[in-house]
């Protein structure tokens, strides 16, 4: 029999405030909490799963016979981002805190940018990306300078509106801006963010594309594809990981291409991991404080989860997780530093074993090597013989 292990990430779903939560500005965040209590919020799915067993979780009640294994995930590297949550879920933690910009980006920085992508850069702070194309946008239209801006996070993203600045060349301008942004300036992600639409009424697109470093070590999918195995990526996860360890990729522009793209390779003949990310939960929803389109595209994923689940084979086994928060509800519209939840499901997984708080997200990684009978190069600590039926 084939061994297959589907990982999902929806993306920056917490399920409370980290112990260190306060040291990030983060304390009382609760990106679940938040959702529960909007009219839209429906999951009887992940409850019937096992979402309100785990540990802290606020906004319902536990079931007396979950569906699957349960654990709360702490994050023990440095940051709250979608890069060093993937890639610690992946089993590289990082300790060293990548480069933000708070008060902007300095502007020898912006200069040496702007020769570097062969285009003048306007703005250069940190800026909500609704806001900066409304503030920015006119500008950028009539001379086609490019909007840089940043966040609390380590990135740099560069918008710019498609009838100026084409799709293929935004993505070739973010390819340059990456090569540039090295060393001390090493920002984790370069974010093209393409625009469109007229004053005053610009949107994004659904074209972003993230152009990540590539992890400084090793990672589950380094194991997985040294030993002959294939890892699928679904959504951004081959750009998160600069493309290292994806076999195959099938980018996605929502969840709902994401929930099809997955439920279409339960389907393929492989063995090995397919991983996912669902972004819009993050991008649409978390950034926006939009409480009630977070909890209805939750209620989306959940509707899904029973047509999944059903398609799944006997030697096929689920994890549901997420990389960090980011709490709708709270004034800011930054990633959250959240616990994690972690379900595990399938016929190869006893159902209602509680794991506790795990310390690390690295014990996902750990559990997917084992679960594929691999060395565990990671600090994570496998719970697969706890789970295994």
């Amino acid at each position: 029999m084939k061994k297959r292990l589907f990982l999902m990430v929806l993306d920056s779903f917490g399920i409370g405030a980290a112990p260190d939560a306060e040291v990030y500005g983060d304390a009382g965040s609760d990106t679940l909490y938040a959702i529960s209590r909007s009219a839209a919020f429906r999951a009887p799915n992940l409850t019937d799963l096992g979402l309100f067993n785990i540990a802290g979780t606020k906004g319902g009640a536990g079931v007396s016979a979950p569906r699957a294994s349960f654990a709360r995930m702490a994050e023990k590297s440095v940051g709250k981002d979608t890069t060093v949550g993937h890639w610690e879920i992946a089993g590289l933690i990082t300790e060293k805190p990548f480069p933000t910009y708070p008060g902007g980006f300095p502007r020898p920085l912006l200069d040496g940018l702007a020769r570097a992508v062969g285009r003048d850069v306007l703005c250069g702070l940190p800026y909500s990306g609704t806001k900066v194309i409304a503030d920015y946008g006119r500008e950028h239209v009539r001379t086609g300078a490019l909007i840089v801006y940043t966040s609390a996070d380590s990135v740099l993203q560069i918008a710019a509106h498609e009838d100026v600045v084409g799709i293929e060349s935004l993505y070739d301008i973010c390819a340059k801006a990456r090569a540039f942004m090295q060393g001390a300036h090493a920002v984790s992600r370069i974010i093209a963010r393409p625009f469109a639409g007229d004053f005053p009424d610009y949107a994004r697109t659904a074209n972003r594309r993230d152009f990540a470093l590539p992890p400084p070590g090793r990672t589950m999918l380094d194991s997985l594809c040294d030993n002959g195995l294939d890892v699928i990526g679904v959504g951004k996860i081959s750009d998160i990981f600069a493309g290292r360890g994806v076999s195959r990729s099938y980018p996605t522009h929502s969840n709902a291409e994401g929930m099809e793209a997955t439920l279409s390779r339960v389907g393929d003949d492989f063995s090995g991991l397919c991983f996912v990310n669902l972004v819009d939960f993050d991008m649409l929803f978390g950034h926006r404080n939009d409480v009630d389109g977070y909890a209805a595209a939750m209620a989306a994923f959940d509707d899904w989860l029973p047509a999944f689940l059903s398609a799944l084979g006997p030697g096929d086994v689920l994890i549901i997780t997420a990389d960090h928060g980011c709490d709708p509800a709270t004034p800011s519209t930054d990633h959250s530093r959240e616990y994690t939840p972690m379900l595990i499901y399938g016929g190869r997984v006893k159902a209602g074993v509680n794991l506790g708080t795990r310390e690390t997200m690295a014990d996902i990684a750990a559990t997917v090597l084992d679960f594929f009978g691999l060395p565990v190069e990671t600090q994570g600590r496998s719970f697969w013989e706890k789970v295994k039926a």
